[in-house]
């Protein structure tokens, strides 16, 4: 087990006193549930290959929201799939896959 720092000390004291609250509403709860629920069945394994780039900015966005990159990338691909996840319209002509040679 790692150590922990003060504030951690602290918050693990509350929360063992009982003297912590939620304030998630009940739907909002439910709803955290389910989508937990949806992806910790994790019962296939998929391998892919990234850019060195793509892979580090996943790994900072991961750093940032304190998860595992590879529960980041489950949950991005989870939310896509289910339609919660949507692309933005790109404002201004679209890119091109083929640009022009110079």
């Amino acid at each position: 087990m790692s150590k922990i720092d003060r504030e951690e000390a602290e918050l693990l004291d509350l929360f063992n006193k009982g003297q912590l609250q939620s304030v998630a509403s009940p739907s909002e709860l439910a709803h955290f549930k389910a989508a937990a629920r949806a992806t910790s069945i994790k019962d296939r394994r998929v391998n892919i290959r990234l850019s060195s780039g793509d892979l580090s900015d996943i790994q900072t966005k991961a750093l940032e929201e304190g998860i595992p990159y590879q529960t980041l990338i489950a949950s991005v691909l989870h939310k896509y799939v289910s339609g919660r996840l949507t692309e933005r319209p790109v404002s201004g002509p679209a890119p091109s896959l083929n640009p022009p040679l110079l």
